[in-house]
């Protein structure tokens, strides 16, 4: 952002950034890692192709070089078996029948040399060795009588030589057998593959590159639909949602966080509803104590002593709601960490024993399924009990209370648990009926004082945490059945766990 000011008749201009554009280019990467993963492709492929192709040309140059130096080291004792065979009285006479004998192959040349001057060489060679400095050298060189192998650059050429001396009884003279070939023109065939080789590998970079560009690219594609949902996911809308393609990690990281937006979204909507509720469920209550306060007469004693009953329990019962909302909170946070196999008949009795204390009702067992299922058995008692303080609430002031439990199979045949308890009571409304497990719904028939209307709620939520349902239906003659639907994941066999 341009920003110009006059200070003492003097005008200033400078440059601010605007916060959000300092946002936006923090946010935004240097570099995409399709861009990394690319240049970390390529790296390696160059690389690679480097390695390969510099190995290839010492090991081909090596071998060629190795290959002039065998013929080379021949050529020596074709040298010495010609001059002997050749009955040459002379020097001069020897050297020719060499010449003659010995004939240099592509990219060779041969010369004689006597005494110190360049005297025969091949009518048709690829080129010339009567070179001054050449011949000076294998005078020099061959003064001791050795053969000398070596390498020396002569009339423009880079040279693999061999000096062989040559000598005859009864000649005076000197003389020096040359046999060179031009290094440059033998490692032309490894130079040209060279060429030809790195031509093929930045071909092969191009096309690695263009195929890593698009493959990366669609492979990131699901990355980069999950960076812009979340850039577009609010406080107050997590509805977004990424399409799932394929069946690899990324589509596996995609479904991840497409189940984790939809228990985002079901905790923002809980706890919305919840505040909602909370909201709703406070405020006739604050209302109430609002309004006696502001009518009481604080010179009657008796209206004060009504007033404070009156406040207290108005409070009273809004520290019940606020137990039963912290007790639902607390379920639905719950991950059931503490599943651990339960003999469900165990449990059963347990639950009617305790439920026994709530009522003078006759609590009786029905049906008991002999299996061992893994639960939370604390939050399945709790679920329970409410049920059972329910029936004792809304259900007639004596009789029986039923408790039981079964193993039944879904429509797929997989097998399921249910608990239930069943009252002969009143019964529930049909108004009622299809909402009774929500939050801060309570009955209008009933024996007991008004609850929160959330115990109903937190046994649902009980039942959701283990993945099954809680429903109620009318009980045959009158009353209700509450039943607690869950899969039955056994881990043993019923005849097993039962003597």
């Amino acid at each position: 952002m341009l920003v110009r000011s006059t200070v003492g008749g003097t005008r200033h201009t400078e440059f601010m950034l605007d916060p959000i554009s300092v946002r936006a280019w923090r946010r935004s990467p240097a570099l995409s890692v399709r861009v990394r993963i690319l240049a970390a492709i390529l790296l390696v492929t160059a690389a690679g192709l480097a390695i390969a192709g510099t190995t290839a040309y010492v090991v081909q140059r090596e071998r060629t070089l190795s290959e002039i130096n065998a013929v080379l080291t021949d050529t020596v004792d074709d040298v010495r078996i010609v001059a002997a065979d050749s009955s040459a009285v002379d020097l001069r006479g020897a050297l020719r029948a060499v010449i003659a004998g010995v004939r240099p192959a592509t990219n060779e040349s041969t010369l004689a040399v006597i005494d110190g001057a360049a005297a025969l060489e091949p009518r048709s060679v690829d080129f010339r060795l009567a070179d001054d400095e050449l011949v000076a050298r294998s005078v020099t060189e061959t003064a001791s009588g050795e053969v000398v192998l070596g390498t020396v650059t002569a009339s423009g050429r880079l040279l693999r030589y061999v000096f062989v001396p040559v000598s005859v009884d009864g000649d005076p003279a000197t003389g020096t057998f040359i046999a060179a070939f031009d290094l440059n023109a033998e490692l032309q065939p490894v130079s040209d593959a060279s060429r030809t080789y790195l031509l093929v590998g930045l071909a092969t970079l191009m096309v690695v590159g263009l195929v890593g560009w698009v493959v990366a690219g669609r492979l990131l594609r699901p990355i980069r639909g999950l960076r812009e949902a979340a850039a577009r996911i609010t406080a107050s809308d997590v509805s977004e949602r990424i399409p799932v393609v394929g069946h690899d990690d990324v589509s596996a990281l995609t479904a991840t966080v497409n189940e984790m937006l939809d228990r985002l979204q079901g905790a923002l909507t809980g706890q919305r509803q919840l505040l909602d509720d909370v909201g709703h469920e406070l405020k006739t209550p604050i209302t109430i104590v609002r309004g006696h306060l502001e009518l009481m007469n604080p010179d009657s004693a008796a209206d004060v002593e009504a007033t404070r009953d009156l406040t207290i329990d108005e409070l009273d019962r809004m520290g019940g709601l606020v137990r039963d909302i912290s007790a639902l909170a607390q379920v639905e946070r719950s991950v059931l960490a503490n599943r651990r196999p339960t003999d469900i008949a165990a449990l059963i009795e347990r639950v009617r024993q305790k439920a026994a204390a709530l009522s003078e009702h006759s609590w009786v067992t029905t049906a008991t399924a002999d299996v061992v299922v893994p639960v939370d058995a604390d939050k399945l008692t709790q679920a329970l009990l409410q049920l059972a303080a329910n029936a004792v609430t809304h259900g007639p002031p004596t009789g029986v209370i039923e408790l039981g439990s079964a193993v039944t199979a879904d429509a797929a045949g997989r097998p399921r648990l249910q608990l239930w308890v069943r009252d002969h009571g009143p019964g529930i409304s049909d108004e009622l009926l299809p909402r009774i497990f929500d939050r801060f719904q309570r009955g209008t028939r009933g024996r007991g004082p008004a609850g929160s209307g959330l115990g109903l709620a937190i046994v649902a939520a009980i039942a959701q945490a283990h993945g099954g349902t809680a429903r109620v239906a009318a009980t045959p003659g009158g009353g209700a059945t509450f039943t607690i639907d869950l899969p039955a994941d056994q881990e043993l066999d019923p005849k097993e766990i039962r003597s």
